[in-house]
């Protein structure tokens, strides 16, 4: 099957497939993702896949082995979970947590790392430059611009108020 026609294989079978695994599996999300992991399975095979031979059965009985495998996977985390006992409860992160990723989000991907192996994992300057490849020079100008933009962009608003008046 060429790539062309597998593409229209696809756009013809992948709704009516996802029907059939949600009937077969009652959890629209699982079927929807089994049945695009077994195209993406398929896809690698596309030369030995066949019109003739069935391709939908194939990517259907595919689709089937990978919601069992990981509905086995998940029965066995929970009997785990069950002969340990619960997970402990987490409370809500608490504001200021929410603030900080949020303003973590709006640096530079390597500052972001960067600033989360040094703040958050502890390492040293010379252990981030060897991690990520970086300089220490660089992991140091990151560390620099990161700090920079995280205090303009987490000023205390009460602070922000005070030198107002």
């Amino acid at each position: 099957m060429t790539a062309e026609e597998f593409e229209e294989f696809y756009a013809h079978a992948v709704g009516r497939l996802t029907g059939q695994l949600y009937v077969m599996l009652g959890d629209a999300q699982e079927a929807q993702d089994v049945v695009q992991e077994a195209f993406v399975k398929a896809w690698s095979r596309r030369g030995r896949l066949d019109r003739e031979a069935a391709p939908e059965a194939w990517i259907r009985t595919v689709a089937w082995r990978l919601a069992i495998r990981r509905f086995k996977k998940l029965r066995r985390s929970e009997q785990a979970w069950l002969r340990h006992g619960a997970a402990p409860h987490v409370g809500a992160p608490d504001p200021g947590s929410v603030a900080l990723v949020e303003a973590l989000k709006e640096l530079s991907p390597q500052q972001r790392r960067v600033v989360a192996l040094h703040y958050i994992c502890d390492l040293s300057v010379e252990q981030i430059a060897g991690e990520t490849g970086l300089s220490t020079g660089t992991v140091k100008t990151h560390l620099s611009r990161g700090r920079t933009a995280l205090a303009a962009r987490m000023q205390d608003p009460r602070a922000q108020e005070a030198h107002r008046d």
